[in-house]
């Protein structure tokens, strides 16, 4: 029976995984013992259904004896007096009369059974028994779910022929989906804000000097991250923002070369290194305080969601951390690595030139400039217009707890009628999956109906949790068909 297979070769060896706290089982049918007693047996004999269940209770234990000491060793002593099969409960002595020993199987029926269940588990139109691994509070997911798959490959093998267990749902998928994505929107806003320094710095070393802050800074990060435990994931590392990041070295920068441009022209010749040194010293003590004001200010943002509690301060202390320690560092880099690194590596020669990307956007931003210092009232309406607009959209835009995000699956309820029952659930839900599991898109379908044995997520029998895992994009007939539209589909099938 596949459910004696989970309860006594799977569930034990999966519970053995570290990180992993319990395994929940749903479905297939709980082996047990079934007295089932004749109540006009039990009235000619004169004893009562209690007599019977104190019998069983009784006889049905083992019993320490303590332990004797022979030559120098201490043995314990065990008695034990479990009943192993139908035949000891039958045999079991409830009473006697007259020296005549009354038996249990004299006035009931003993046999094999299931247990009353409250849920099932179906796939692809099949019952099965699922079973659900629960990690302990502050594990890393994608290192506990890796070790229950490297661990399923190897029960596998210790399983009866015919019978093996599978993954239905493994959340290292999703993980590696949201890892690639931060990697993919860090790797190209780190490119794109090395593009626009360069574009309009106009100067490469100081556009690469300005550049090594973000990895710097990243380094920075992720050590406060590993120190204090914080995981990088989409919560921790999607706030990120190279631009605020480098927004104080790109100040230093251009203040360090203004300073040795300045000084260069009024020496008529090149700096020395002495002299680059002071230079660069008084640029930067120059613009230090307006650099961390502002960064401060930046910081200080963020400093309410540490006060937040429950399920949104798990959710967003991640976040915030990540920003506050990237925002500290760079502010760190920008008044010692920035200036000692212009100093040495900005070259002898050095002119303070507008490039022409900075040229044109000088042609288009002064005449706007000019007119609207020209014009005070109308530029003043102009903004409180455009502020009482913008309340007025944020007044009316709708609102959630967090982003949807877009898994690559799917999943539905289905609801029965209420008191629709368990067997009856069952086989509607396997019609159901059935119908699913012919769309080409989908890969595989799973179900979860009714209350699971630990009742993490309790349901009556006549709801389901249906999980509908697609293929990759690539393999459908329509890899371009929008998510909405497969929905859709689903819902006519």
């Amino acid at each position: 029976d596949l459910r004696e297979i989970q309860d006594w070769i799977v569930k034990p060896q999966l519970r053995t995984v570290p990180g992993v706290t319990d395994i929940n089982t749903l479905g297939g049918h709980a082996k047990v013992w079934q007295v089932a007693p004749w109540p006009d047996r039990l009235a000619a004999h004169g004893v009562t259904l209690a007599e019977l269940v104190q019998a069983l209770e009784r006889n049905n234990a083992d019993v320490g004896a303590g332990y004797v000491e022979r030559r120098g060793e201490q043995v314990l002593i065990r008695v034990p007096g479990r009943l192993g099969s139908a035949a000891d409960i039958a045999d079991t002595v409830i009473t006697q009369a007259q020296g005549v020993p009354l038996r249990v199987g004299d006035v009931a029926d003993v046999g094999v059974g299931a247990e009353l269940r409250t849920g099932a588990a179906t796939a692809n139109g099949r019952e099965v028994v699922l079973g659900t691994a629960f990690m302990l509070m502050g594990e890393n997911s994608r290192e506990v779910a890796l070790a229950v798959e490297r661990r399923l490959g190897e029960i596998n093998r210790s399983l009866p022929a015919g019978v093996s267990a599978q993954t239905v749902y493994d959340r290292t998928t999703l993980i590696d989906k949201a890892i690639a994505t931060v990697q993919a929107n860090l790797l190209e806003g780190a490119l794109l804000v090395v593009a626009v320094l360069f574009g309009f710095l106009g100067n490469l070393r100081a556009a690469v000097i300005t550049a090594a802050v973000i990895p710097l800074a990243m380094l920075f990060t992720f050590t406060g991250m590993v120190a204090n435990k914080v995981s990088a994931n989409l919560m921790s590392l999607g706030a990120l923002d190279f631009g605020i990041i480098v927004d104080g070295a790109v100040v230093i920068v251009e203040n360090c070369v203004r300073r040795l441009a300045h000084a260069q022209a009024a020496a008529g010749r090149a700096l020395t290194r002495s002299e680059r040194f002071d230079t660069v010293f008084a640029a930067a003590r120059e613009a230090r305080r307006p650099l961390l004001y502002g960064q401060l200010i930046i910081m200080v943002v963020y400093l309410p969601v540490f006060a937040l509690g429950g399920v949104e301060g798990k959710m967003f202390h991640p976040m915030a951390f990540t920003v506050v320690i990237a925002l500290l560092g760079a502010m760190l880099l920008s008044v010692t690595f920035v200036p000692a690194a212009v100093a040495l590596f900005i070259g002898s020669h050095v002119a303070e030139k507008e490039n022409r990307l900075m040229a044109w956007a000088r042609r288009g931003y002064t005449p706007l400039l000019d007119g609207a210092l020209a014009r005070p009232p109308l530029v003043l309406a102009v903004a409180g217009v455009c502020v009482a607009l913008s309340a007025l959209m944020a007044w009316r835009m709708g609102s959630e707890f967090i982003p949807s995000l877009d898994e690559g699956d799917v999943a539905l309820h289905a609801m029965r009628i209420p008191g629709t029952a368990l067997g009856q659930s069952v086989a509607m839900q396997r019609e159901l999956e059935r119908t699913l599991a012919g769309v080409p898109e989908v890969a595989r379908v799973f179900s979860k109906i009714g209350t699971a044995e630990i009742a993490t997520d309790p349901m009556p029998p006549s709801v389901a949790d249906t999980f509908v895992m697609l293929k990759p994009r690539a393999q459908w007939p329509e890899p371009r068909l929008p998510t909405a539209a497969l929905v859709g589909k689903l819902q006519a099938a």
